[in-house]
């Protein structure tokens, strides 16, 4: 095995798995936002033609998977495994998926880092040999997410200047050990990081330092500096996230000012009030299933590195004065030949 296979948190690829398919879809309000032309599916509806919002969320999984499998000429039986997971207890949206989908289910909470963190388990599973084609995905839903972690909907809540809205989509990818398309290249997988903010409310605040965490890890174990990317992306820190995150990371002698973008920052339209942006498993899950693939495809990228963000809390925690660990995985992803 090669020296540098591991180092620390960073796994380096020794065959780097591909992406054959990928799928996403967004609600109204997302296909309504700055990334509006790039996503696979927009819903009119937010229930999606069912009765409640959690049966929803399910059928947005149900299709980005199955459309992803379509997307990579597989068919179901094909898959070998599927990892995913999203916001609702005991992930109900992906077992309840899983229940109709006949393959090797691990079920994942990352919480809004779930995207980066299934990419890179199964890159190692594939890399490892142990699976051909895997499929990795998470969702979440505004309406489902709001009333299990905040407020029912129903007593129409105002909302903090510094909170974020929680995307309605998802995003599914088909990795496999061979094929044509973009390659996973290398996984730095994050540890939980808590600098005590305990405003539920404040995501952004919460999620940047684990960010920087696993950024600094990345660069140091890579021996690579942010300009050696097209582009740098996290997952849904928001406006006022990105800002502390790009103030960090100065900090510790990195520069992201050229070529750092948020998923969550760029989802939504100023005038959408969405107040600090977009957030949910389904934020950079549907980003980069669209948008970003899509200028790999076009060679505007050619090797990006995706960093997901997820806040570890529970409705239970906040209640009892718990401040918010957070964790944060990242994948490089480089054009495919």
């Amino acid at each position: 095995m090669e020296d540098n296979y591991k180092k620390e948190q960073t796994v380096t690829f020794i065959k780097p798995p591909v992406i054959i398919g990928r799928y996403s879809l967004v609600g109204k309000k997302e296909g309504q936002g700055n990334l509006k032309g790039y996503f696979d599916k927009v819903l009119e509806d937010d229930k999606f033609g069912e009765d409640t919002f959690e049966k929803s969320e399910r059928k947005i999984m149900e299709t980005i998977v199955f459309k992803s499998i379509d997307n990579a000429n597989l068919t179901p039986s094909k898959i070998d495994m599927f990892l995913s997971g999203d916001l609702l207890n005991q992930i109900i949206t992906s077992s309840f998926t899983a229940r109709d989908f006949n393959t090797t289910f691990v079920g994942l909470y990352g919480a809004c880092s779930t995207m980066a963190e299934s990419l890179a388990l199964a890159s190692c599973l594939i890399d490892g040999g142990y699976f051909k084609n895997i499929a990795c995905a998470t969702s979440s839903h505004f309406s489902s997410a709001e009333r299990q972690y905040r407020n029912p909907l129903e007593l129409a809540s105002q909302r903090s200047v510094v909170s974020q809205w929680t995307v309605t989509g998802g995003g599914c990818t088909i990795l496999a050990n061979k094929g044509k398309g973009h390659k996973i290249t290398s996984a730095t997988f994050g540890k939980v990081t808590d600098y005590g903010i305990k405003d539920t409310d404040n995501m952004g605040a919460a999620m940047a330092p684990a960010a920087m965490n696993t950024l600094v890890t990345h660069f140091r174990n890579t021996k690579t500096k942010p300009e050696d990317y097209d582009q740098i992306f996290t997952g849904d820190l928001g406006k006022l996230g990105k800002n502390i995150l790009i103030d960090l990371m100065l900090e510790k002698g990195y520069s992201l000012e050229k070529n750092y973008s948020d998923c969550g920052h760029m989802i939504f339209k100023d005038n959408q009030q969405a107040y600090q942006g977009g957030s949910g498993c389904g934020c950079s899950a549907s980003v980069l299933n669209s948008y970003i693939y899509s200028k790999l495809d076009e060679g505007t990228f050619k090797k990006v590195l995706f960093v997901a963000t997820g806040a570890l809390l529970s409705t239970i925690s906040g209640q009892q004065g718990e401040s918010i660990p957070s964790i944060a995985h990242a994948v490089v992803i480089q054009k495919g030949d």
